[in-house]
């Protein structure tokens, strides 16, 4: 995979809420710097303001949420709504983990990017931050 960008892709990894689990989470961020991106991971127990404003601090061109703890109707729209609040409209939320496909559809609906299920290539997800920052940020 080539970067078409002049610099590396910035990617925030941040795991919201109650949820403890975060292997899944440092497995992508490892996999995203190994793709050659910049990584900013939060660590555990973040709200979604404070993941905007870190996004916004770190001048980032896409946002992955690990969630597991089934809040992610709550997280993603909120995070959303913030983005949208702060202008951060040519920003990818994106995100993965247990997520039913139906309320998948529902986050893409709303402008949340590609879900990933457990299991997905990291590969896959690195071209599609990629490919999606390459068509959406202007540098």
């Amino acid at each position: 995979m080539i970067n078409p960008l002049q610099r590396p892709v910035r990617v925030l990894v941040a795991k919201v809420g109650l949820d403890g689990h975060d292997r899944g989470a440092k497995v992508i961020a490892a996999a995203l710097r190994d793709a050659g991106m910049e990584v900013i991971y939060t660590g555990l127990r973040q709200t979604p303001e404070m993941v905007v404003s870190a996004a916004l601090q770190e001048d980032v061109d896409a946002i992955g949420v690990s969630i597991l703890s089934g809040a992610h109707m709550t997280v993603f729209p909120r995070i959303m709504a913030l983005m949208k609040e702060k202008g951060m409209d040519d920003v990818l939320l994106t995100g993965g983990g247990i997520i039913p496909e139906t309320d998948m559809s529902a986050l893409n609906d709303i402008g949340v990017g590609k879900l990933f299920p457990p299991g997905t290539r990291t590969e896959d997800i690195a071209v599609y931050i990629t490919d999606w920052v390459a068509a959406h940020r202007n540098f």
